[in-house]
């Protein structure tokens, strides 16, 4: 047997909510859309390729971005899909003739909690294959007022789910009469299988693949998933980045730290003003969001930034993070030096920073220590800086 997939994901979902949050299909539950976990579902399992997706002609961006769940190694088929559930499948259906298939599953793309116990029963015959469950509810039929007609015996009746398991030929078939004589009524593919005369036989479904249909469905399978996930979706989006620069001292008459002026008998050498705590900070913030580093944004190469002062770098990363949904909570910076004294010089440099990040003073922590005359720092060649930023990012500030 070869047996393919065809996911229906092309419909607008017009019960699922606010329409200005997308068609229900891409609505995030757990952290990615809800067509991202159906995929991942239909695709882990080893006896099913190629996948046939049939999505609205409005949502290839939305799709594109749903399917970075999957290995790239994923045979995927991308259709177009109709006004009417039913012209969609038939068009899936189409697009798969060219894969040999003997057996289908067709499956809506808003039930992401598909599962391979699930699917395994359902390709194992030339008959129609439909996962249901027994209704348990009472079922009342009512006048077109309301009004209560009559109790139905529920003895004998069941809920249907997806996937269906089709013979593929003979599913492909039923599709095409149906079509042929303009019949759109069907609500499964089952019925048309049952219109068409093929047998349809019944295997146990599962109580929790549910279809998502309602703004209070998509809430509930977003609260699932993300318990499901060890609860990471509701952490908030902390991040910490790290830096680290060094530069040599030469003659001169005073060095720059943190934006601060210290007289001492030698100068840092850097193409800018070689404000070491300065850059290994920027380069900290830089790292919070993945932006690279100081060199990739002021190349020392660049003659405009000679002699520049290291708060304009600094000042640059802060409204890159701030763009990027940033909010800075955090810095701190050590510095590794035999001279000269930092303690009398440590409140100036953290008003500065404070100043520059736009955060409390006990926000700003800067420390120094020596390298106990081991190496050129404990030579007193050169002063090196650590640096750490905390950053809090706004909820998919990056996608």
């Amino acid at each position: 047997m070869k047996i393919g997939a065809l996911i229906v994901a092309a419909g607008r979902g017009e019960r699922a909510g606010n329409p200005d949050d997308g068609p229900k299909q891409y609505r995030l539950v757990g952290g990615s859309a809800v067509l991202s976990w159906t995929l991942e579902a239909v695709a882990s399992h080893p006896l099913i390729e190629p996948i046939a997706v049939v999505i609205h002609a409005d949502d290839h961006a939305f799709f594109d971005k749903a399917r970075s769940r999957l290995a790239p190694s994923t045979s995927l088929i991308i259709v177009d899909g109709g006004k009417e559930r039913q012209q969609s499948v038939l068009l899936g259906l189409e697009a798969l003739a060219h894969c040999n298939l003997t057996h289908v599953l067709i499956h809506d793309g808003v039930r992401p909690f598909v599962n391979g116990e699930l699917i395994d029963p359902l390709s194992t015959g030339a008959r129609g294959v439909l996962p249901a469950l027994p209704v348990t509810d009472t079922l009342k039929r009512t006048t077109s007022d309301k009004l209560v007609e009559e109790t139905v015996a529920r003895a004998g009746l069941f809920s249907a789910q997806t996937p269906q398991g089709f013979a593929y030929g003979a599913i492909r078939e039923a599709h095409r009469q149906a079509a042929s004589q303009s019949l759109v009524t069907f609500t499964d593919d089952c019925s048309i299988a049952e219109w068409a005369g093929m047998a349809v036989s019944l295997v146990e479904g599962d109580q929790d693949n549910i279809k998502l249909t309602t703004a209070r469905d998509i809430a509930m399978a977003d609260d699932k998933l993300t318990r499901l996930n060890g609860g990471l979706n509701d952490l908030p989006d902390v991040r910490t980045g790290s830096g680290y620069d060094v530069h040599a001292l030469v003659d001169g008459d005073s060095v720059v730290l943190c934006g601060h002026t210290i007289p001492h008998d030698q100068a840092l050498s850097g193409h800018s003003d070689a404000d070491v705590a300065l850059h290994a900070l920027t380069d900290a913030l830089l790292g919070t969001c993945g932006q690279g580093d100081i060199g990739d944004h002021f190349p020392p190469s660049d003659p405009q930034w000679k002699g520049a002062d290291s708060r304009l770098f600094l000042a640059h990363a802060v409204e890159l993070v701030r763009s990027l949904g940033g909010t800075i909570t955090n810095a701190d910076i050590t510095l590794i030096c035999e001279a000269p004294k930092i303690g009398p010089h440590r409140t100036a440099m953290r008003q500065i920073l404070s100043d520059l990040l736009a955060i409390d003073l006990q926000r700003c922590s800067v420390k120094a220590t020596t390298n106990e005359k081991i190496g050129f720092i404990g030579r007193g060649e050169g002063i090196a800086a650590i640096a750490t930023a905390t950053v809090v990012y706004q909820e998919n500030a990056h996608d």
